[in-house]
């Protein structure tokens, strides 16, 4: 009895707490500012606040999120704490004040508790601080007359005198070589230079002139908000444009930098260990990205690389290079139709490129989003369009239907090898495809000389899925007549029920000659019976390819294969045929 009345008042003693007490009247809150699904990367989104601003924690708040907040404070001190820092855009304008019970266990200061501890003082703010005497604003001087602009002028460094040049030649005024030498043709340029902005046209820039012109020059960089950013964990240091770009997350080996508004710009950090296989690894990861396209300049070289690719209404650059066991560089996408201020932001950011110590753990990021479509967080590029086709020669040269390849910037076979059309029937719609580069096929088609009768067994091998599958799949079904519906001759109508990938693919016989290619669903607004394919037979196929010059091989009239090797014929015939944009 005694022990139950000691923890009754216990628990009245501890109800009196005025920690408690505030608490369970509203009168603690906090200052969300940031919330994440990824650990890791709020740990180190609240290292980043806790460099610039008191008071920053982080808690759990259910469902695998992670907050950063502000405090403990009492409402009114949050209140002020929010509007502060937001007019001044040290938190986003999105924060918010939230109450404790919205928050979980702590992560961060790790090891810390201080949820139930009562409210801090808030910072000293805005009014607030020391007032200090504001400094006396002298009124600006008039202009320099000429012989004052000639003094100034003359004490402008060398680089000084050049980078006006560029700005000249920026503005289009000054094609000369930039020497810093101010001859006739610079004079002439800048008089130029002056009629147009409305001054007095002398040849002489005066101070003010001079800064008027190179703040034109470097509005683009005004504008995107360029300045110094150093990240210890990925070990660079370099200018971003951060008024358009903020940071988003840690994805090895990338630090990704979304777009903070509907520009659209976005950059990547470019930061891993490895050696020159790692580089070349990544050259060639980059292009399967949907963030490089297709069109645009490459160079490899043994210890860099740079990318450069237009389209998708982006155009974007990236630059690596391996030294001392690091690979480090970076990405930058922008929009196209902005190419003057894309330039001086990308030169900007080349020119203060610099590496530090630290690379990023490539182990780290095990709680990222997984997806075969995602590499580090970015989307790799898929086809618009992918088809089956089959080898007919002994170079390389693949017949497929002409849906795969209509309106293509670029036409792969097995993803890995780029072709050129060379051919096409459109009234039976086959098209000829050649490798740029000779391939040696493991099995070639033997097109078949005699007909096939009615019923007989039939099978389709095909990319069912459009090379979800590392293989093609075979499909089994029965001649159900030898022309079309409207009496084609050169069609056969099957009994088998295909999937759109499979178009392009071959058509055996039980002998395991191919008796036809298949062709994709009409696309007329008909809908035909479940199981109606149609192909185009052997000799339709043979006209096509001799029409191209090519010569094919007819089958030798065996009497049939066993199911092992007509599927290694198949698999040795068959390939993938991709469009992309």
């Amino acid at each position: 009895m005694i022990r139950v009345f000691t923890a009754f008042i216990f628990a009245i003693l501890f109800s009196l707490n005025p920690a408690h007490a505030q608490q369970a009247g509203g009168d603690v809150v906090w200052v969300q500012i940031e919330a994440h699904p990824s650990l890791r990367v709020a740990q180190q989104r609240a290292q980043i606040y806790a460099d610039a601003l008191p008071d920053v924690n982080g808690f759990s708040l259910g469902g695998n999120w992670y907050g950063i907040v502000l405090g403990p404070y009492a409402p009114e001190d949050a209140e002020r704490v929010l509007r502060v820092y937001r007019n001044e855009r040290q938190i986003p304008r999105d924060s918010f004040v939230t109450q404790s019970n919205a928050l979980g266990q702590q992560y961060w200061p790790v090891g810390a508790n201080i949820l139930d501890r009562g409210v801090v003082a808030a910072p000293v703010l805005g009014n607030d601080r020391p007032q200090v005497a504001e400094p006396v604003v002298q009124p600006e001087p008039a202009d320099e007359t000429p012989a004052e602009a000639r003094r100034s002028e003359r004490l402008l460094s060398a680089q000084e005198r050049k980078d006006l040049q560029i700005a000249l030649q920026a503005a289009g005024f000054y094609s000369a070589a930039i020497d810093g030498a101010f001859g006739a043709g610079t004079r002439r340029s800048m008089g130029e230079w002056q009629l147009f902005n409305g001054f007095e046209q002398t040849g002489t820039l005066t101070t003010k002139q001079r800064k008027a012109l190179m703040d034109q020059y470097n509005e683009p960089l005004i504008s995107t908000g360029m300045r110094a950013h150093s990240d210890r964990s990925a070990g660079i240091d370099m200018d971003l444009p951060l008024d358009v770009v903020r940071f988003s997350r840690y994805e090895p080996p990338f630090v990704h930098f979304d777009s903070a508004t509907d520009l659209g710009a976005r950059v990547l950090l470019i930061s891993q260990p490895g050696d020159q296989a790692t580089l070349f690894g990544l050259y060639d990861i980059m292009q399967t990205l949907e963030i490089v396209p297709l069109e645009g300049p490459r160079e490899r070289k043994k210890d860099r690389f740079t990318l450069e690719g237009r389209g998708n209404g982006i155009v974007s650059y990236t630059e690596a290079a391996l030294k001392n066991g690091e690979v480090k560089g970076f990405t930058l996408i922008w929009p196209e139709g902005d190419d003057a201020r894309r330039a001086r932001v990308l030169a900007a950011m080349k020119a203060s490129f610099a590496r530090t110590d630290g690379v990023l753990d490539p182990g780290a990021g095990g709680d990222a989003a997984q997806s075969i479509d995602l590499i580090s967080g970015l989307q790799v590029r898929r086809p618009r369009v992918s088809r089956s086709g089959f080898f007919v020669d002994g170079k390389g040269t693949v017949v497929t239907v002409s849906e795969a390849v209509d309106g293509c910037t670029r036409i792969t076979l097995d993803n890995d090898y780029t072709a050129d059309l060379i051919s096409s029937d459109a009234g039976l719609g086959v098209a000829v495809l050649r490798p740029q580069q000779s391939l040696a096929p493991m099995e070639v088609a033997q097109l078949s000389v005699e007909p096939l009768r009615l019923q007989s067994d039939v099978t389709v091998a095909g990319y069912s899925f459009e090379g979800v599958l590392g293989a093609p799949t075979l499909t089994f079904g029965k001649l159900s007549d030898v022309k079309g519906l409207r009496g084609e001759t050169e069609l056969s109508r099957l009994e088998l029920s295909a999937q759109s990938g499979d178009a392009g693919g071959p058509v055996f016989d039980p002998a395991g000659s191919v008796v036809g290619m298949l062709l994709p669903a009409a696309q007329s607004g008909q809908q035909l019976p479940r199981g109606v394919s149609f192909a185009a037979d052997a000799q339709a196929l043979r006209d096509v390819l001799q029409a191209a010059g090519l010569r094919v091989a007819d089958a030798d009239g065996a009497q049939g294969v066993s199911p092992n090797e007509l599927s290694r014929r198949a698999n040795g015939m068959t390939v993938l045929v991709s469009c992309w944009n």
